[in-house]
């Protein structure tokens, strides 16, 4: 981070390794996208271009890989000079999906950062509307298949169904005003980061303990409807029996917290 380094996300003594910017990339970008990557190879290509065509705010794309032998890295260093803001990024904090969002996160230089998936998921098209109410005084923005207007296409069913019945539940019993606070396709705005220790301990259970930690802290939580397209190459990292557990901890601690709040 420029200046200062937001609490519980990168140890003492620790650096993630920097990659060379793209020419043109903004000073001091507005916004910043990280995308963990493994071993996407050339199927990073048209979701990297599909972001830097789609999204107007100034921003940096970061692409976070834990190891210099990553498919995706060189490909990405091929695309340097031709998109604006991008730059590869080394986890170096451990290896892991969680660790890699954790680098980008601390390695980010915007006002707003967002966190994307590199598997051509998440829509592109809403991502300025995500800043807009961002800029408009939520400190967490999430992109929403549950609420109107959203859907998600394809995936494993048990965890598409396990995935609705939390966010609903959590919405309409735990007062978390986004229909899907699982979606690790959200925008946080970096006062809000920089007030909290990330605790999260394995994979995708981040967004989840972020939107939680906003909900019981009374920092607004906004959504935006989204259409979630199941990747269409390579093979997802999404580990349910290792993660579920962690999971399940967020989801209690939504509940405990709304009901301290009601006594």
């Amino acid at each position: 981070m420029t200046g200062q380094e937001a609490p519980g996300l990168r140890a003492p003594g620790e650096a993630a390794a920097a990659q060379p910017m793209s020419p043109g990339a903004p000073a001091i970008p507005q916004l910043s996208i990280v995308l963990p990557v493994y071993n996407e190879g050339e199927s990073v290509v048209p979701v990297l271009r599909g972001l830097s065509a789609g999204v107007r705010t100034p921003h940096e794309l970061i692409v976070v890989w834990d190891f210099d032998g990553d498919t995706t890295r060189p490909v990405v260093e091929r695309l340097v000079p031709e998109i604006p803001g991008l730059r590869g990024l080394r986890n170096d904090l451990g290896r892991g999906v969680l660790k890699a969002m954790r680098a980008g996160i601390a390695d980010a230089r915007g006002e707003y950062i967002l966190v994307s998936m590199a598997d051509g998921s998440d829509e592109p098209r809403i991502v300025d509307g995500m800043v807009t109410l961002a800029r408009d005084g939520a400190d967490v923005v999430s992109a929403s298949r549950y609420m109107r207007g959203g859907r998600q296409d394809g995936g494993p069913l048990i965890k598409r169904t396990l995935s609705r019945l939390a966010g609903l539940s959590l919405h309409w019993f735990a007062g978390v005003t986004t229909h899907d606070p699982t979606n690790n396709f959200k925008l946080y705005s970096r006062r809000f980061l920089d007030s909290i220790t990330i605790e999260s301990q394995a994979g995708f259970e981040l967004a989840l303990e972020l939107t939680v930690k906003a909900t019981l802290a009374g920092r607004r939580v906004a959504e935006l409807p989204t259409v979630w397209t199941d990747r269409a190459a390579g093979q997802s990292n999404f580990k349910l029996r290792a993660w579920l557990p962690h999971y399940l901890h967020w989801y209690r601690q939504a509940f405990v917290g709304r009901f301290r709040r009601a006594r």
